[in-house]
Parts: structure tokens; sequence; C-alpha cells
């Protein structure tokens, strides 16, 4: 009797230990956790990350956190103070982990996919907000399988994964060649750069293309049917432009929110920020300034309303790429190469010298008012990797303060965190947050 008694207290034990076991390895759903999906190498939220960088003296390298193995790209959910970024598993899987940027506390890590793409091509990664909803949106291009010979076959593969949980909605669309993807309004646009266009709803998936037929055209515009771009997409629907003008498509309409002493008839939307457009004018007809500069404004998306303007020489050769608009966290600022603004005070700023030339490039600005940037880099891509000579400058006095060569730029900041990058000899991307000190 005792030996059975025994002997099923040892089956016992060891079916509890089975299933112990089993629940260890089992995930929880795509966006759950698995006990083997750790990261190698977890975020630290220590007093020492691992490496201390030379970086503007308004943040604590005494404290942080540092991840490595990190995807070129990362996205920044800002309401809530996550980070999302992609890790490879193996040669042809990736997967996306997160976390929380003011302690550096790993979050939810989804479960790895194959991307249609090549294998040596990390996914591209962006965020967007929709109803109050956030989502890290990781997307790829590529063909539905080896055999694929047609453009019929291509599409773009796009995982929707909620902020919150990390819950995957998994979207293809057909698409025939490389796409531009955004993520600056509600909705992911999918674009060939010109008038085809389809519109990812990230609450629900669903899918929307809008023909070319119907991309609203104002009346009374014929410049606005040559040279037709679709530029984004806004709360009111797609922002679109022409040869003489641009328009949210069955909203409003560059000419009749034309800032003031200006052409009615030239905007030119040069970039797009959440709940923002910056727009190039040309001053009034018989300006006697007209043929000297452009002015530059800030408008927003729901109206078109301009609600800032500054005036700028123009550049002696027109740049190819036009000025990224990067936002402070909470929405205050805004800057976009040589240019600053300040919304809530409706100041605004031009960075030049007389002759026309750019020797000032803006790459960050925080909910201080206080923006980061470089002289004589040659875009924002290259005054953070080291490009030029670094400054900082305060909106308030508008006078921009020379840094050590050997300071590091923050790419951007959220929940009082900078983000840093910087690759070792391994060529391994490493990302480091260092709160701002307490003041």
């Amino acid at each position: 009797m005792r030996q059975r008694v025994v002997r099923g207290s040892l089956v016992a034990g060891v079916i509890v230990l089975a299933l112990l076991l089993l629940l260890t390895m089992c995930g929880g759903g795509e966006g759950g956790r698995a006990a083997d999906d750790r990261p190698r190498k977890p975020a630290r939220h220590s007093a020492a990350p691992l490496t201390r960088l030379t970086v503007p003296s308004a943040y604590d390298t005494s404290q942080g956190w540092e991840i490595s193995n990190a995807s070129p790209e990362y996205a920044i959910a800002q309401d809530s103070g996550r980070i999302g970024y992609l890790e490879r598993v193996g040669d042809e899987r990736f997967r996306l982990r997160t976390l929380d940027a003011a302690t550096g506390r790993p979050g939810w890590t989804s479960l790895p996919w194959r991307p249609p793409a090549l294998a040596d091509q990390f996914p591209r990664l962006l965020s967007v907000a929709k109803d109050g909803r956030e989502y890290f949106v990781t997307w790829s291009y590529g063909k539905a399988g080896e055999d694929a010979l047609t453009t019929a076959d291509t599409f773009v593969a796009l995982d929707l994964y909620d902020v919150a949980d990390g819950t995957r909605q998994r979207v293809e669309v057909p698409w025939p060649a490389p796409p531009a993807v955004s993520g600056t309004g509600p909705g992911v646009l999918i674009s060939d750069g010109r008038t085809r266009s389809a519109v990812v709803d990230p609450v629900s998936g669903e899918v929307t293309e809008v023909p070319e037929t119907a991309l609203g055209h104002p009346r009374g515009c014929t410049g606005c049917r040559r040279l037709t771009e679709i530029r984004g997409v806004t709360d009111k629907g797609l922002l679109l432009s022409g040869d003489r003008g641009f328009w949210v498509r069955g909203g409003w309409y560059s000419r009749n929110v034309a800032p003031a002493r200006t052409d009615p008839a030239s905007g030119v939307p040069t970039s797009v920020a959440p709940g923002y457009v910056l727009a190039k004018w040309q001053p009034a007809r018989g300006s006697k300034d007209a043929g000297t500069y452009d002015i530059w404004a800030v408008h927003d998306t729901a109206a078109g309303k301009p609600l800032v303007q500054v005036r700028c020489h123009k550049p002696a050769i027109e740049p190819g790429e036009y000025p990224r608009a990067v936002l402070a966290p909470e929405g205050g600022y805004l800057v976009a190469g040589n240019l600053a603004f300040d919304l809530e005070q409706r100041k605004a700023h031009c960075f030049e010298q007389s002759d026309g030339s750019k020797p000032l490039t803006l790459t960050t600005v925080t909910d201080s008012g206080t923006a980061y940037g470089a002289t004589s880099a040659r875009s924002p891509a290259d005054a953070l990797a080291g490009g030029g000579a670094p400054i900082e400058l305060d909106l308030a006095t508008a006078v921009p303060e020379a840094l050590a060569p050997s300071v590091r730029l923050p790419g951007a900041e959220t929940a009082g965190v900078g983000i840093f990058s910087w690759t070792d000899a391994k060529d391994r991307l490493h990302l480091i947050g260092y709160p701002r000190h307490e003041r």
C-alpha cells in the first residue's frame, strides 16, 4: 500500500513537472512573451549603462539603459513612451522588441516571422496613432514565392502591433514596384510617389485604395492636375499637391488658406508631421523681395490654417531633399533643416547667412524648446552620424551655441530620455537612453 502511495506521488510529481515545463515552453499568442524569447542582452535600467558617450550636458550619462544588436531603425510611441526595435532571429527571421523609454525595462516581444524581402535586409519600422491608440508597424516589400515572375506576384507585407499589448494584425497589399510607406497621419500610407496610393487603417486593418480619377482636384485649379503627387495622410483625408497648389481630398485647398503677403497659387508642401504640414510659399507678386526670399509656414492639417511663418533667403541651389519636419514629443515645437517654429508662442526662426547658404541643420527638439543640430552638415542624417560641428540652440534666445566636436546628438527624445546610437567594432548597432538632468 505504501509503495502504491509513493509511486502515485512520484507520478503526480512527474505530471506537475511536465505541465510546468510545457507552460514554460509555450508562448502567449502573437504578442505574448515566451520564456525562450527573452532578450539575449536585456535592456539595462540600472545606474550604469555599458557605454558612456559624450553627449550634451542636459543628459545624465550616469543613468539610463542600453541595448545592442538593434535594427538600423527604431520607432517611438510618444504617448506611451515605448520604443520598438527589430532583432534578427537566425538567418531569415526577425522579431519586434519593445522597451519602456523611461526605465529601459523590456516590454512585450513578438513571435519571429519571415518577411518577403531579402534576408540580409531588416524590415522597415514606423509608428502610427489613431483614435488614441498607438501602433508599431513593420513592413517589407517582396514576392509571393520563389518562382514569382511578374509584378502581380509582389506585395507590401505589413504587421500592425498594438503598442499596449503587442496584438498583431498581418496585412498584405499587392503592389507592382518598390513603394514609399509612411505613418505621419492616422493611417499607414503606401504610395508610388505620384498618384497611386493605398491607406491601411491600423485599427481595423482595412485597406482603402483611391483611384487616380478620384483625387479631388480643387475646382478651378487647372495646374493641380499637373504633376499631381500624394504627400501624406491627414485626419481629413489624403494630402495632395499639383503644379499650382496643394489640398486635402474632400477638404481644404491651399489657395484659400495662403499666409498673409504670399502668392496664393505658389504653395508647395515640403514635409508632413502628425497634425502639421510645412509648406513653402513665394511672396506676393510685386513684392520687392519676391525673387530673393521664400516664406515658410506651418499649417494645421485639420483646416489648413497657417499657424506661424518665417522668411528665408532662397537657396543658391534648390535642395534635392526638402527639410524633414520633426516635432517635440508633446508637439509644442517643430524644426526642419534650418527652420525652427514655436507653435505655442507663434514664433519662428530661419538660421541662415545673407548669401542664402544654410550652415545650420537641426535634427531634434525637446519639450523645453532646446534644439540640437550641426553646422556644415549635409543633412540631418549626416549631422546625427557626426557630420559637421554640433550645436545646441535655445529657441527662447535663438542663439546657437557650439558643442565640443566629439558630442553626439540625440536622435530623438521621449519620456524625458534622449535616445543616442553608436556602432561598435563588430558593426553592431547600440541604442542608449540617457535621462535629462533634473532641475
